[in-house]
This record gives C-alpha cells, structure tokens and sequence, in this order.
C-alpha cells in the first residue's frame, strides 16, 4: 500500500488548512499569526492518526470538543515547513482543498523566512489567509486585522513556533496605504 497516497487522500477529506489571527499585545503588530494543519477522526478509527504522528515524528493528538473526534494537529512552523508541506507537495490533494495548501505552504515558508516580521511581509500574509477556507467561520476578518495594525520595536514568537524570545526589528518605512492596494498577478 502507498501510505502516503492514502495519508494525502484522508486528508483530502477529513484535514484542514488553518491560519488564524488572535490580538496580542506582546507581538510587533498586536497580531499572533498561528498556522496549523490537522486531520480529525472518530476516536474509535483513529489508528491512522497515530500512524501519521510516528511517521512524520511530529504534532500532538487531542480530544475536539465540538464535534467528539480525535484530532492530530501540527502547529510548530518549522515542523509544517520540513514534514507536512512536503508530504502534500509530494503527494497532491486531489480536490479543491490543493489550492488552500498552496497559500498555506506559501503562509508557514514566508514565516519561516521572517517575512512576518516586516509590516508588507504579515500583510501578504494576512490576505492570504483570507482566501483560504472561505466556506469557513473567522473570528477576524482581514480588513479588520488590516486596519488595526500597529508598528512596534520588538517581537515575541509564540511558544512552540520558533521559540520564545524578543529580537529587535524596524518597519523599513512600509505603510498601511501599502498594504491596502490590490495585488497584481
């Protein structure tokens, strides 16, 4: 069996691609941006979540309140950047869920090159993630996130993602009048 065909098409329709946005003080732009992957099951069928968490030797397994099934999760970025994007660039989803790992991929790589860090850098991300999942609830939505951006001297990673520590960081004169003009393709 190709067990990574088989991952790929459970995820295809039990995963999901997620980036959301939660006010923080202690962030540069009083915005945590916090990827995660993950794939759900019935706790009495979850071997297969065990199965992916020893192959890709990463993410944690919990209980999902909301709908009583088991949930593996990924949230480190450097854990989503060297396992779980590769496993999806090599073994494609086969439906529209594809498009939403691409911005996600494109979302957890410009994090792991600290494009976050600078103001144009998090406003791609932001739209980005906007685009993603739009069948799906959002506690912010991006004009709001846009518009309360506030530049700041120093960043706080979340635990977990790329550790917890300040590194000092300028703004390199981007604007919000920037961020708010239409990409061009």
């Amino acid at each position: 069996m190709d067990l990574d065909s088989y991952i790929s098409g459970f995820v295809d329709g039990e995963g999901c691609f997620c980036v959301s946005f939660q006010p923080s003080k202690r962030h540069r732009f009083g915005w945590e941006v916090r990827p995660s992957f993950s794939v759900s099951q019935n706790a009495d069928r979850a071997q297969l979540l065990y199965v992916i968490q020893k192959k890709w030797e990463c993410g944690f397994i919990r209980p999902d309140r909301s709908d009583k099934t088991l949930k593996f999760e990924v949230r480190n970025v450097e854990d989503l950047v060297t396992k779980v994007v590769p496993h999806f660039r090599r073994c494609a989803l086969m439906s529209a869920k594809q498009i939403d790992f691409e911005r996600f991929a494109r979302i957890c790589e410009s994090i792991s090159q600290g494009e976050h860090r600078e103001l144009e850098g998090f406003g791609t991300i932001i739209r980005l993630a906007m685009e993603m999942n739009p069948s799906g609830k959002r506690k912010y939505v991006g004009n709001e996130i846009l518009s309360s951006l506030r530049s700041g001297e120093r960043i706080v990673y979340a635990t977990g993602n790329c550790g917890d520590h300040e590194v000092p960081t300028c703004t390199n004169g981007v604007t919000l009048a920037t961020l708010s003009r239409p990409e061009t393709q």
